[in-house]
Order: C-alpha cells, then sequence, then structure tokens
C-alpha cells in the first residue's frame, strides 16, 4: 500500500509531488496540487523540519521505524485542517510543543501508536467548530490529564473518539489501558457533542464533559460499573453501554428542555423536519438506550415490590432466632448427645445459614433501593454476592439431607425398636452427615468456582445461568435429587404411620393418638411440599429452557416458599418436642427463669430412672424416643 501510494505520487509529475528530506532521504511527499502532505513507510525516523506553509492535510502512517515527534513539528500552519497520525507502533512520544498555532485545525487523529502519555494540545489554538479528535487504539495511554484539551479553542468539541469498532467515524475507544479521564480535562473546551469510549478502562466519567454529550457509546467497558447522575445528562439522547442494568437508569428518564430553538415554533416543523423536531423542539426527550434489559435482569429492585421486602424481613428473623436458640439450647445441654440431638444440631446449622442468606439479600436490597441499576453489576460481580449464593446452596442442600437422614432414622428406629443390636450408633449418624456435607459444600463451590453454572446472573444470586449443557446439568441434577429426597421422605412417613398400627411390632395405639400421630406427619409432609415443589418444578421448567415465570415471579418463591423449611424445622423438630422443652426451661433456670418448669421436667427425668417410666417408640411430637406413662391393658 505504501509503495503504491509513492508511486501515485511519482506519476503525477514533479510539479505536483515535491519530496521533503529529512538527512539527505526524500521519504515525505508535498502535493502542491491537493496542499496536502504525507510521510509513509519505514524508512521514516523523524519529521522533517520543513512543511510547506500552505497545507492543509498531513498524514503520517505505517512508520515503523519513528519513534518520536519533536517540537515545532507542526507550527505555524495557519490553512491546516486535519492531521493523521496512525499505525506507528513504535511512536512513544509527542513533543508538548509539536502542535504549535494551528488556528483551523478541524480533525486531529492520533491512532494505533505507542504513546504512553498524551500528547499536550493546549499550544494548538484553533479556532474552528465542531473540532472532531480521534485518540483510538492507543493502548498504553492509562490517562487523561487535566487540561488535556485546553487548546482546542472555546468551540465545542464535536466527537472524541476512544475506541475502533466505527472506521467511517472519527471516534478515544480501543484504549485499553486508559482507566482515568481527569475532571478537568475538558476545561477550556466545550464538548464533546459524540463520545465513544468502548473497549477501555475507565471506572468513572467526568461530570465536566457529559452536560453537551448527545450520543455516548461505551461498549466493552466493563470497568465502567456505575454512572454519573442522570441530571448530568442535559443533551443526551442515545446510549450505547455496555450493561443492560445501565438502561433502566434511562427507562423512566425525561429531560426537560428549557430553551428551544426558534425554528420549533414554525408550523408544520414537525412534519417537514420530524428528526429535527425530535431532538431540538419537544418540551421532554426521551433517551434512546441499548441493550435492553434481559429476562434474568428486569429493571426492579432485588425485592421488587414492598410485601416482599417485609416479608424477607419476618422470616429471615424467625430463621435466624429460631435456629440461634435451637442450636444453644441443644449444644449446652448436659444430657448426652443422641442421634437425634446430633441430626437436629446439623438441621438447625443449615437452617440458620439459609437465614444468613435472606438476610444478606435484604440488606442489599435495603441498600440500593430505587437504584439498584446502578449497583447490579457491582453486587453481582462481588465477592458478596458469591458468598451469599455458596451460603444458600450449601444450606438447602444440607437442610435437605439432614430431613431425609432424620425421617430416615425415625423410621430405622420405629422398624426396629425391638431389635437393639441394629440401633443407629452415634459413629454411624457422623459418617452420613460428613457425606452431606461434602455432597452440600460441592454443590455450593461448582458454580462458586464458575465449573457449573454462576451465582452472579441474576440479583438474588441464585444458580440460575444454563448457557452451557454443564450448568443446565448441574442445576437439573441438584433439583431432581431434592424431588427425590422429597418423595423418600414421604414414603418413610408413611412406612412409620403404617408401623405404628401394627399389633405385631407394638401395641395399638388409641384413636386419639392415631389421629394425633396422623396430623404431625401431615404436617412435617405438607411443609416440605410447600418448600420443594413449587421451586423445584419451576426450576426444572425454566432449566430446560422452557421457563414458566419470570425472574419477578421467582422472587415470590424465593420468599414465601424457599426458607418455608428453615422457619418451620425449630418447631416441627424442636420447639414442639418433649426433650427440647425440658433442656430449654433446664438452660433458662440458670439464668432465673422459668424454674417451676425446669424442676417439673428434672423430677420427670428422676422418676424414668427410678424405674417408673419407660420410652415409647412415638412420633407424634416429633422426637424418635419421648417419655409416656405406661398404661397397663386389661
Amino acid at each position: 500500500m505504501v509503495l503504491a501510494l509513492i508511486f501515485l505520487f511519482t506519476v503525477m509529475g514533479p510539479r505536483n509531488a515535491v519530496p521533503a528530506s529529512v538527512s539527505g532521504s526524500p521519504v515525505c511527499l508535498a502535493n502542491t496540487r491537493t496542499w496536502s502532505f504525507f510521510c509513509l513507510g519505514s524508512r521514516i525516523r523523524e519529521m522533517p523540519t520543513t512543511i510547506p506553509g500552505n497545507t492543509t492535510y498531513i498524514m503520517i502512517s505505517e512508520n515503523g521505524a519513528l519513534e518520536q515527534i519533536g517540537a515545532c513539528a507542526f507550527a505555524n500552519l495557519s490553512r491546516l485542517a486535519e492531521i493523521t497520525i496512525t499505525k506507528s507502533k513504535h511512536l512513544a512520544f509527542i513533543h508538548r510543543d509539536a502542535f504549535w498555532n494551528l488556528p483551523r485545525l478541524k480533525y486531529l487523529t492520533i491512532s494505533n501508536t505507542g504513546l504512553k502519555v498524551l500528547p499536550d494540545f493546549s499550544k494548538i489554538n484553533s479556532a474552528a467548530q465542531n473540532i472532531l479528535l480521534d485518540l483510538q487504539e492507543n493502548i498504553h495511554i492509562e490517562v487523561v490529564p487535566c487540561n488535556a484539551f485546553l487548546g482546542l479553542g472555546t468551540e465545542s468539541i464535536r466527537e472524541l473518539a476512544l475506541n475502533n469498532h466505527f472506521p467511517d467515524s472519527r471516534f478515544l475507544m480501543g484504549n485499553q489501558m486508559l482507566s482515568h479521564i481527569h475532571g478537568d480535562a475538558f476545561d477550556g473546551a466545550e464538548g464533546p457533542v459524540v463520545l465513544d469510549i468502548s473497549r477501555t478502562a475507565l471506572s468513572t466519567l467526568p461530570e465536566s464533559m457529559l452536560k453537551k454529550i448527545k450520543s455516548l457509546t461505551a461498549i466493552s467497558v466493563y470497568s465502567l460499573r456505575r454512572l454519573p447522575s442522570l441530571h448530568l445528562f442535559t443533551e443526551l439522547v442515545q446510549a450505547n453501554l455496555t450493561y443492560p442494568s445501565h438502561c433502566c437508569a434511562f427507562s423512566n428518564f425525561r429531560k426537560n428542555r428549557l430553551v428551544k430553538h426558534s425554528l420549533c415554533d414554525k408550523p408544520q416543523a414537525h412534519v417537514d423536519e420530524p428528526q429535527y423536531f425530535r431532538e431540538y423542539c419537544k418540551v421532554q426527550t426521551e433517551v434512546t438506550c441499548h441493550p435492553k434489559p434481559d429476562a434474568f435482569n428486569p429493571c426492579e429492585d432485588i425485592m421488587g415490590h414492598t410485601y416482599l421486602r417485609v416479608l424477607i424481613w419476618i422470616i429471615c428473623i424467625l430463621a435466624i432466632v429460631g435456629n440461634s436458640v435451637v442450636l444453644l439450647v441443644l449444644l449446652t445441654s448436659h444430657y448426652k448427645l443422641n442421634v437425634p440431638r446430633f441430626l437436629m444440631c446439623h438441621l438447625a446449622f443449615a437452617d440458620l445459614c439459609m437465614g444468613v442468606y435472606l438476610l444478606v439479600i435484604a440488606s442489599v436490597d435495603i441498600d440500593t433501593r430505587s437504584h439498584y441499576y446502578n449497583y447490579g453489576i457491582d453486587w453481582q460481580m462481588s465477592v458478596g454476592c458469591q458468598a451469599a449464593g455458596f451460603f444458600t446452596v450449601f444450606a438447602s442442600e444440607l437442610s435437605v439431607f439432614t430431613l431425609t437422614a432424620i425421617t430416615l432414622e425415625r423410621w430405622h428406629t420405629i422398624t426396629y425398636a425391638m431389635q437393639l443390636e441394629r440401633k443407629l450408633r452415634l459413629r454411624h449418624a457422623a459418617v452420613i452427615m460428613a457425606g452431606g456435607w461434602a455432597f452440600a459444600w460441592l454443590a455450593a463451590l461448582l458454580p462458586a468456582t464458575g465449573v457449573a453454572s454462576s451465582y452472579d446472573k441474576v440479583s438474588i444470586c441464585l444458580p440460575m445461568d444454563v448457557e452451557t449443557p454443564l450448568s443446565q446439568g448441574y442445576v437439573v441434577l441438584v433439583l431432581l435429587l431434592n424431588v427425590v429426597a422429597f418423595l423418600a421422605v414421604c414414603a418413610c412417613y408413611l412406612r412409620i404411620y403404617t408401623t405404628v398400627h401394627n399389633p405385631q411390632v407394638i401395641a395399638p395405639l388409641t384413636s386419639m393418638s392415631d389421629a394425633r400421630v396422623a396430623k404431625r406427619m401431615a404436617v412435617l409432609i405438607f411443609t416440605d411440599f410447600l418448600c420443594m415443589a413449587p421451586i423445584s418444578f419451576f426450576a426444572i421448567s425454566a432449566a430446560l429452557k422452557w421457563p414458566l415465570i419470570t425472574v419477578s415471579h421467582a422472587k415470590v418463591l424465593l420468599v414465601l416458599f424457599y426458607p418455608i423449611n428453615s422457619c418451620a424445622n425449630p418447631f416441627l423438630y424442636a420447639f414442639f418436642t418433649k426433650s427440647f422443652k425440658r433442656d430449654f426451661f433446664v438452660l433458662a433456670s440458670h439464668f432465673g427463669c422459668f424454674k417451676a418448669q425446669a424442676q417439673m421436667y428434672r423430677t420427670e427425668t428422676s422418676s424414668v430412672q427410678n424405674g417408673n417410666w419407660t420410652p415409647s417408640p412415638k412420633t407424634s411430637d416429633g422426637t424418635i424416643y419421648s417419655l409416656v406413662h405406661l398404661t397397663q391393658h386389661h
């Protein structure tokens, strides 16, 4: 390409192409017909000292040997309108006095160079209007300093580009190391009107440069996670951003135009010039923004409704307080740690983790209320969201596993009540729960490490990413295992109910006891069903890419159904049992409370030890062995 251009200038004749010598080497050409000046090719090591004074266009391109541009390289060129410096990857330095007194300069392109510092434009002193400045693909520039564009005149900078996606436009994009634009970078120059910062590392935008912007392009700027105040975008009509959630900021945003152009008063102005009328004459203008929010991140807070915001606080407090009390009572009890109590400790811990997850989600919701669009990316990409997601999956799977283990232990104990050699020992339960912890830990760790699914897909930090087959298989497998666990619980309770009516196993219960046993089992199964059925059904359909509900509706399931077991388990498996009441009152008596009740339970325990009471396998109060008085049958 370089040889072709040189050949073109050569065949145009000696009167039109004048070589400019540098140390005796004719490497730059001045075209006297078009008043253009070209320096092309890898032989150029420095700029010529003399450029014709009537030059209007300068192009420096494909100069692999050019490392610097010295002082006054472009000085006192009164007719110069455009400078293009491109494809010079070894160009690392431009002298601060290189651009000097260029009153008509309107187009300045410095792209695809090795510059590490933005050149000094303060001495250009251009009087041109709507200056276009293109600084794309300078990948080593990290900072735009104070007063960087001071010399570009008091008229507006029409387009400022810091990228490279649109070669037919002049756009600061593609500068992948550019991380900061000084707040006073645009002092002395109005604008820009069009700003493209795509594929840069910017994390903030200076407020001083936003008031004149009509078009903002920030594609693949993943570090720009928060937008400035919307009221600073007084002229913005179009935005192409990186994150869909940022477009939520503009969905209900309307700008009031304080001053209208005089042409807006012409009759039929909206018909004759519809685009002009839409941009300059409307009292209120809307912002066209892309990309649009997707189904996983709708334009709403984490808790989209007020009633959900209230309920999640109630449920998380119940779960945390209830399970903390259970753990405190069981771990401080003076009685021997048996299998049921051991399993209950694990269940309470799992449900406590669920309460912590709900507390984290509720707290972030309050903190980001009405402005989640500006904090959503930070939250979903944060360690906090990863930890919250880990907590909820770990808690959910450990709770389901422990509930299944408790139910199986009840069934085994009642079925083999008279065979003491088959009694489940504490060491057996410890091995079983070690397996449960390993499974829950693995299930929670896979999305956190990105192996299968991820926690950053949605604001509630659940593993809803099913884009890859591995992620889809992971979600479906976990949900199916939960369904299998629920069916196992139902089967065990049905077997327990039939066993307690078998006179060959144990003396039949009275009709009142039968009703009480059936009622308690129905409550246990019903709470499990409420917790697991809606979640599993809708989640499996979504995992198979047949979603039946939106993420907004899924949040209702999250608050109303997902944590049901975490709130109900302390009551169904602890608070309503006689052994827990005994431990609770004994613990409270040490602090001067419930002394009478504690003494009553101590008396009952003493009677048992003296042989007046006998254990009976009864499930109605939620324990494996309840202490019931022996009744003689005649």
